[in-house]
């Protein structure tokens, strides 16, 4: 792992800081980055907290993503830099509700949120607020902190996450009015916690004018430097020594000794003499305002730093030298900044190849999964952690793990006959073999997770995605396949990591065919090969795409029904725990009963899929003076089908009739419902039913047909010589109407009540006259609403794209709104309907 984000030497106008899309896009972007995480370190202090962040809207509809990480190391937390708005997290539900969420311990959580705790099964409290400007909706702010069970979060705090979200969502509309992109698209910003003021070696110091942008540097810090380094001379001089994340603490400081309360500030940063060699810098801000007031920090002042000299990297003093254990220290971003001699020993490794480097860069083997589980335990919940770990071709270790505000302090002790997870028979340990502990801690909340994420996914395809991104991180997999079972053969699902075509030769592969694959099947019982070479040996005839790795083979079976099998493969040997076998046989059991309700499920959506076709006009009437298009778009997830339907019908009075309708729910039933009012309403409107006659007696049918259920629907009468037209509406959305101008506005229908629900309920007809030119578009819902919005809002950003859409055939119009449409909605399992018509002097 690496460490992610950059940041810039601060409000001087220094050389790089961090944007949306990883990249230094000039002032305006710094800005946002400032913005996002000034607001981030004013929550988690406000609270108590020891870590947060900014959650911020994407280019990706619907999709938010981490701009900003206060207190916690980016790469440990990469699984959750995505969130989507439609995820069952608190995230998405304060983006989506526009509502706080205040999580004060893990019971609370785990009731309303059970795949957080799922996910992060360690005790913390979080607070969330929306990002919101007017009814702009720019994202989530979020504070981590010590959990109070049984004590609700306070007022005062809810009070105060509120604000600071409030302020951050007034300062980014003001950016965007600026001009500014106000969305995110690269890696998240990592920051420092503020930290509390030690007693340091006073070596050297600097004095930064933020009004000038000018250091003034002493001459212990010169000596540091090296020579060819002036003074005074600019900040860009001093932040070219600093990491990119110091870069940035530097000028948090500035801004937080110049702010309008003038609080102090203490920071410790980085910075690499020309010899290599790391040196600690504790900043401490003086605020003093200036009459140019012109500081970019937002106030003219002075900025001053004492510098720690920690000799060729981050070297233990004396007395810590002489303790017999291995100390190691890190920051909250992960960074290595303290250890002893015994370190040095212990690891074989000097201490300038691990001094202020990433713990998984100075340690490679603490990139492990379970490793990094255990550090995110300290890191979120506190307290202390202990494990056993083997490092490559390396001794035992105890490995301690003792959190703090500023950071982990590591104690490595070394086993010399530990107990480690005894191998299974034939096994041999491994260097990621897990601790005993970890294996029971993994056991708890793998299958929770999984079990949780498998209960939203609902096709076969979405259940073989959620195994690919749940599953085999969990194990540190990098192969997937999955084979389903269909007239006694095993046809290939999903494939993931495999060499391309070279799983075809086993696709439809027969029950009595001697591959683990259908073994593990027909039997029943899971195979583990800890290397490709007891695997060759076990099927000799079996091609291999590798010659190193191993592989588990999983029986699919639910509740005695057998449904395929799971291959997973690693990329070098590995032992499988007796934990580890329990715990994967128990997720196989979930996968098999997810894709046999995903089977059932696709062999109704294709009949309920089959049915919609067939009852969907599939071309329209055409009458000269009106042109008609309709177009239909199905949802992408969940029950792609429903009972919305729309069509164009010749009355035989030389009137047309357009007709658009949503009847609720989803599936077949919904479906064969639909078909029957397309029918009825078809009938009426051929009898020569005046318009509010066709709405009663469709409504009457309905409640025959089904009590229970309930549709909306429009209809419009139109005559095409001389547009006048007569409308009713049942519940349904008002059409929009596109003037020859160009201009677009909904149009004013009287309504009446749903379809289905009061059998003496009546439909007023409201009369209009299209003009020449002029464009009638009716919609389902599908199309315009989102979820924790007003309906008015999609209607008024529909309304705005057909009238942007200008002289565009018809055809092309339709298109587009249906293209934006779809780019606006986070609802992608709605069913979206649009018919439009436009009318033409025929005379």
């Amino acid at each position: 792992m690496t460490s992610h984000g950059t940041s810039g030497p601060g409000p001087a106008g220094g050389t790089g800081s961090p944007s949306g899309n990883g990249a230094d896009n000039g002032p305006a972007s710094r800005a946002l980055t400032w913005a996002l995480a000034e607001a981030a370190l004013a929550a988690v202090e406000g609270v108590g907290g020891y870590a947060g962040g900014v959650y911020l809207r994407s280019g990706t509809p619907g999709l938010l993503r981490l701009a900003v990480l206060v207190g916690l190391p980016g790469p440990l937390f990469r699984p959750w830099w995505r969130m989507h708005a439609n995820r069952p997290f608190p995230v998405a539900e304060v983006h989506r509700s526009g509502q706080s969420v205040h999580l004060a311990d893990v019971e609370e959580a785990m009731r309303r949120f059970p795949q957080l705790v799922a996910s992060l099964p360690f005790p913390f409290a979080s607070l969330y607020a929306p990002v919101v400007a007017g009814r702009e909706r720019f994202g989530v702010l979020v504070a981590l902190r010590a959990p109070s069970p049984g004590v609700p979060v306070d007022a005062r705090d809810r009070s105060r996450m509120t604000g600071d979200a409030l302020r951050l969502g007034e300062a980014l509309a003001d950016l965007a009015r600026q001009g500014t992109e106000v969305e995110w698209l690269g890696d998240p910003v990592c920051v420092q916690l503020p930290t509390g003021s030690g007693s340091p070696v006073r070596f050297g110091s600097f004095a930064w004018d933020l009004d000038t942008g000018t250091v003034t540097l002493d001459e212990g810090l010169l000596a540091v430097l090296g020579a060819g380094v002036p003074s005074p001379c600019s900040i860009e001089v001093l932040t070219s020594f600093l990491d990119p994340e110091d870069g940035y603490a530097l000028w948090a400081a500035a801004r937080q000794a110049t702010g309008a309360d003038g609080r102090p500030s203490v920071r410790r940063i980085r910075l690499r003499g020309p010899d290599g060699g790391l040196h600690l810098l504790e900043v401490s801000a003086r605020a003093r305002r200036t009459a140019a007031g012109a500081g970019a920090a937002g106030g003219g002042g002075r900025l001053e730093g004492t510098l720690v000299d920690l000799g060729t990297g981050l070297i233990g003093s004396d007395a810590t030298d002489r303790l017999p254990r291995a100390i190691l220290a890190v920051d909250r971003l992960g960074r290595v900044t303290y250890l002893n001699e015994q370190t040095e020993h212990l690891l074989g490794r000097p201490r300038g190849a691990l001094a202020g480097r990433p713990l998984w860069e100075a340690l490679p083997w603490f990139g492990h999964p379970f490793h990094e589980e255990q550090l995110r335990a300290a890191l979120l919940s506190g307290e202390p952690v202990r494990f056993l770990a083997r490092p490559e071709r390396g001794r035992w270790l105890s490995v301690s793990l003792h959190p703090g505000r500023d950071g982990v302090t590591m104690v490595l002790v070394p086993e010399e006959d530990p107990t480690p997870p005894a191998p299974a028979a034939g096994e041999r340990a491994t260097g990621d073999v897990l601790s005993a502990a970890g294996d029971r801690a993994a056991a708890l909340y793998r299958p929770v997770a999984l079990a949780i994420a498998l209960s939203e996914a609902v096709t076969a395809r979405q259940v073989s995605a959620v195994v690919t991104e749940e599953l085999l991180p969990a194990f540190g997999g990098r192969q997937l396949a999955i084979y389903l079972l269909s007239d006694r053969r095993l046809y290939l699902a999903w494939e993931t990591g495999f060499p391309p075509g070279f799983l075809e030769p086993f696709d439809g592969v027969a029950l009595d065919a001697q591959v683990p694959g259908v073994e593990t099947l027909t039997t029943g019982r899971p195979l583990f090969f800890e290397s490709m070479e007891q695997l060759g040996l076990a099927y000799p005839d079996l091609p291999m795409d590798t010659h190193s790795g191993a592989r588990a083979f999983l029986p699919l079976i639910a509740s005695g029904r057998p449904v395929g099998s799971c291959i997973l493969g690693f990329d070098a040997p590995r032992g499988f725990s007796p934990e580890e076998r329990t715990v994967l046989t128990a997720l196989a059991g979930l996968i098999a009963q997810a894709l046999e309700r995903a089977q059932r499920y696709d062999t109704e959506s294709a009949v309920a899929r089959g049915l919609q076709d067939a009852l969907l006009p599939h071309r329209l009437p055409v009458r000269e003076g009106v042109e008609t298009v309709g177009r239909y778009l199905p949802g992408t997830q969940g029950m792609d089908v429903g009972g919305d339907w729309y069509d164009v019908i010749e009355t035989g009075q030389g009137w047309l009739a357009l007709v658009i309708g949503d009847v609720q729910g989803h599936g077949v039933a919904a479906a064969a419902t639909m078909g029957q009012l397309r029918s009825a309403v078809r009938a009426f409107a051929l009898g020569g039913h005046r318009p509010q006659d066709v709405m009663r007696g469709t409504n009457r049918l309905l409640i025959d047909l089904d009590p229970g259920q309930f549709a909306s629907c429009c209809y419009v009468l139109l005559d095409p010589e001389t547009g006048d037209a007569r409308a009713v509406r049942a519940g349904h959305p008002q059409p929009l109407l596109r003037m020859p101008d160009g201009t677009a506005q909904p149009v004013e229908l009287a309504g009446g009540m749903v379809l289905g629900v009061d059998v003496r309920a009546s439909y007023p007809v409201t009369r209009l006259r299209l003009a020449p030119g002029a464009v009638l578009a009716l919609f389902t819902d599908g199309l315009v609403e989102r979820p924790g919005q007003d309906i008015d809002e999609g209607i008024e950003r529909l309304g705005r794209a057909f009238a942007a859409t200008g002289a565009l055939p018809l055809a092309e119009t339709a298109d587009r709104l249906i293209r934006e449409a779809r780019a606006a909605t986070s609802r992608p399992d709605d069913i979206a309907l649009l018919l439009a018509a436009r009318w033409a002097d025929s005379g």
